[in-house]
């Protein structure tokens, strides 16, 4: 019997989901824990080696710096030799770096291992959307998306207590414990990447595991997809990087990772303020905030999927996260300190598989890739400018009030932005329910 368009559509789906989401979330989970471990490093490392808030800040931040340097020619390599090659060459490249860290002895050599661990993980995040794009259909990306970001929380539900562990092995054959967490946490970077050359698949036309009749179906359907979007927006690389949509997006980005790493790389510091407990418990505590953004990153990405709306599934959490900064700012015990840190991690974090949904909506091919990585570029600058924005207005005032105000007023100005994307032309005329490219 001949399976039905939308029986052949679900299995293939399924089967697609199945071999590769599971797989990239768990290299999205170390490659998040190898950019943001520096976060509980920094509860032994600052004192060791005698780190004031800002140079801690900086040398946080300044990952981001080589990060948006290489983005887009990082992408456009990968559009052009494959995801598997490059994503493979990109996690054994970090995975070494992340191990250096142990070797950091002052400030300018926590810079520069910082940020050429940001020019070798360049590219990782694009490029997975991008790769993603070229296995789901459109009105099914973000759901796609959203399961593949849980991966931020997440790396800080299962990162937080096995770094409180880790630090704990502190003086064990002589080394530290932050030495211990980096050459711990660095290492599965290297395995990782190895398994990756075997195990991806550059796309459905490679995918063997697939069936004859699912191979043929996805990649007509993508490429349908991607001819329609061309056809209807015509929009080339040296385009899609002076698109105003696309600059509109990265500015939302921007503001978006301003929280995000404001956030990630000093919760173990402003829990430890608050509470005065150990590195073990601020490890399992700092897990609070990011497990309740894992749920509402899965909650939002279906209920945008199923509505096919976006824009407010972006500005609505946005909002919220501004309101989480706001009320975090003001409090003085633990308890209500992590409701509040709670509220801003889900809102941040909620929006961003309908996000990451829409660049693919108006840009195909080598144009995507280099829009998403330019999107993904400033939203990386934003990485280098919440945590040291943060750190430098602790040192100048002794409190994570400012700094934590400061990026509840970044998360408001990227609603107000979202909002306003209603009216840009490369997505005005988007329908509220995307239909399939084809019958």
């Amino acid at each position: 019997m001949i399976p039905t368009e939308d029986a052949l559509e679900k299995a293939t789906i399924a089967k697609v989901t199945w071999r590769l989401i599971p797989f990239l979330l768990l290299l999205y989970i170390v490659a998040w824990l190898d950019r943001v471990n520096v976060g509980f490093a920094a509860l032994q490392m600052n004192q060791d080696l005698g780190f004031s808030a800002s140079v801690y800040g900086f040398g946080a931040g300044v990952f981001f710096i080589g990060y948006a340097l290489c983005e887009v020619p990082s992408n456009l390599i990968l559009a052009r030799v494959g995801a598997r090659r490059w994503i493979a060459r990109i996690m054994v490249t970090w995975g070494v770096l992340a191990v250096a860290m142990m070797f950091v002895r002052s400030a300018t050599s926590f810079y520069v291992l910082r940020f050429l661990l940001g020019v070798a993980e360049a590219g990782f995040l694009p490029g997975i959307i991008y790769y993603l794009s070229n296995w789901y259909p459109a009105e099914q990306r973000a759901r796609a998306v959203s399961m593949f970001m849980i991966g931020i929380p997440l790396a800080i539900v299962v990162g937080g207590p096995v770094a409180g562990l880790l630090l704990g092995l502190n003086g064990l054959l002589g080394l530290t414990g932050w030495q211990w967490l980096f050459l711990l946490e660095g290492a599965p970077a290297i395995v990782l990447g190895v398994v990756v050359w075997a195990y991806l698949p550059d796309g459905p036309a490679q995918a063997h595991w697939l069936a004859p009749d699912q191979r043929a179906w996805l990649s007509g359907r993508i490429e349908a997809e991607q001819k329609a979007a061309l056809a209807r927006h015509g929009v080339g690389l040296r385009q899609a990087l002076l698109h105003p949509t696309v600059w509109l997006l990265a500015m939302i980005m921007f503001a978006c990772q301003c929280g995000s790493y404001g956030l990630t790389l000093w919760v173990p510091q402003i829990i430890k303020g608050l509470s005065g407990f150990s590195d073990l418990e601020v490890g399992v505590i700092s897990a609070i905030p990011y497990i309740g953004a894992a749920i509402g990153m899965v909650v939002i990405g279906i209920n945008s999927d199923r509505t096919g709306e976006r824009i407010l599934h972006i500005a609505v959490p946005a909002f919220v996260a501004a309101v989480g900064f706001t009320l975090s700012a003001f409090m003085v015990s633990p308890v209500p300190g992590m409701i509040a840190l709670t509220i801003a991690a889900i809102g941040d974090l909620g929006s961003r598989g309908p996000f990451w949904s829409l660049p693919g909506r108006f840009l195909t091919s080598s144009a995507s890739a280099g829009g998403i990585a330019l999107i993904n570029t400033i939203g990386a600058l934003g990485g280098f400018v919440g945590p040291y924005a943060v750190g430098v207005v602790k040192d100048a005032t002794g409190s994570f009030t400012g700094g934590l105000l400061l990026l509840a007023a970044l998360l408001f100005v990227s609603a107000i932005a979202t909002l306003r994307m209603r009216t840009a032309p490369a997505l005005a005329e988007l329908p509220v329910r995307a239909e399939p490219a084809v019958s």
